[in-house]
Formats: C-alpha cells, structure tokens, sequence
C-alpha cells in the first residue's frame, strides 16, 4: 500500500513518514497543495493524508481538485475542532477527520481501517445488487446507474452497499458512523447526512425526492428497493 502525506510542517511530515513507514507502508510526502494535486494524477496511491491549512493551494481546494479524478481514500488533517470545519472537509469529499494534535496510533487506525474497507472484502464474481436502475457491483465496489458508472468515495460507497444489503432497514446516524467509520465517533452526525446528500445527488433521479436512499423522520435513514 502507497500513502502520500501531505502537510506544510515538515517536522511533522517525518513523523508520520516514519511511523507509517514502519507499520510496512511505502510512503511519499508533499509540502503544499498544488504538489499534492499534481502527485496524486499519477493515480499511484492508495490513501492521502491531506493538511488543511497549507500554503498556495489549501487541503480543502486540493481534495476538490483531486476529487474531479480520483476517489483515493483521503484522511484530513486540521488544528481546528469546530465540525463546521469538519463537515466541510466532508462537503469537499474527505473521507475522514483527525484533529491536530493526533495521537500517532490514532491515525495508523484510522489508515488501515480505511484502507481495509477501500479495498473491499473479496467476493463471488457476479455479485451485484440491483434495485430499478440502480446496480452495485460489490467485487470491484463500484455504482451503476441507467448502465453509466457513477465515481463515488470510499465512504459512499459504504454507506451506499451497507443500505442496499438490508432494505428497509432504518439506521440512525449514530449507527451508520459506528458500522461504516469503523469507530465510535464524538462529533457532530451530520456528518451522515453530508454523506446521504451528496449519495442522492449521483445516484437519485430527483435528489430532492429520492427514489431508494429515504429518510426515516426522526429515526435516520433506510434504502428502499
């Protein structure tokens, strides 16, 4: 596995480069966004961890970018804790937080348990699920909708197989960031519904009145066949 870690303190930078590194991966940095933009083109890496707050180009306008071509699984880095600022690093398509200053065995757990889930667990070929026009291919973990492939996150795609697997189902927000975030998360859990959102708009006819990805009022969210 091939992390590129991204953060204008190069102090900081070494460190995480050398605990990842022993944890057996091969790791590459960057010091500013634009870098990490142009080295993620490559298509080479299996996960960023990406800084906020960085000169030239930010973290959260280098996740925009890098989303307009990729869906590498990406980590945020920031010094705030207002989930406000969070839940614009989800709006810009990170996949998961951690606030500075981390604890190394945090962001190690919070590497393989994303890595893990973007690489998916093997499956039969043939597998998919199918609802109307909608199809998930669990093996290569991918969405089709009206036979054109639909480019989604990691955690989308999560969220989205989790609540096609158990229609009718109805989980809270609580509980979808347990089971899909892989850990208990104390935080704001609109986090979810940033999620929910932006599923509707790629996979939904009408975003606004969803055919399969519904809302339970009060209760949280259920996928309808």
């Amino acid at each position: 596995m091939k992390i590129l870690v991204v953060d204008d303190e190069r102090t900081l930078v070494k460190g995480m480069k050398f605990n990842l590194e022993n944890e057996g991966y091969a790791v590459e940095c960057a010091y500013d966004g634009a870098a990490a933009v142009e080295m993620a083109r490559s298509g080479s890496f299996d996960l960023l961890v990406l800084d906020v707050m960085m000169p030239e180009v930010d973290g959260l306008e280098a996740c925009m970018r890098i989303r307009e071509f990729s869906n590498v699984p990406i980590i945020m880095l920031t010094a705030k804790s207002e989930d406000a600022d969070k839940l614009m690093g989800f709006e810009c398509g990170a996949d998961d937080y951690l606030t500075k200053p981390f604890n190394i065995l945090e962001l190690k757990a919070r590497v393989r348990a994303l890595l893990r889930r973007a690489a998916g667990v093997q499956r039969a070929q043939g597998d998919v699920l199918t609802a109307g026009d909608l199809s998930l291919d669990t093996r290569e973990r991918v969405a089709i909708r009206e036979g054109k492939l639909v480019e989604l996150t990691a955690k989308e795609y999560d969220l989205v197989e989790l609540l096609m697997r158990n229609p009718r189902r109805v989980y809270s927000r609580e509980n979808l960031m347990n089971v899909v975030w892989g850990y208990t998360y104390a935080g704001d859990y609109r986090t979810v519904d940033v999620h929910i959102r932006r599923l509707r708009e790629k996979l939904e006819k009408n975003p606004a009145e969803p055919d399969h990805i519904m809302t339970k009022w009060g209760v949280g969210y259920y996928f309808k066949g």
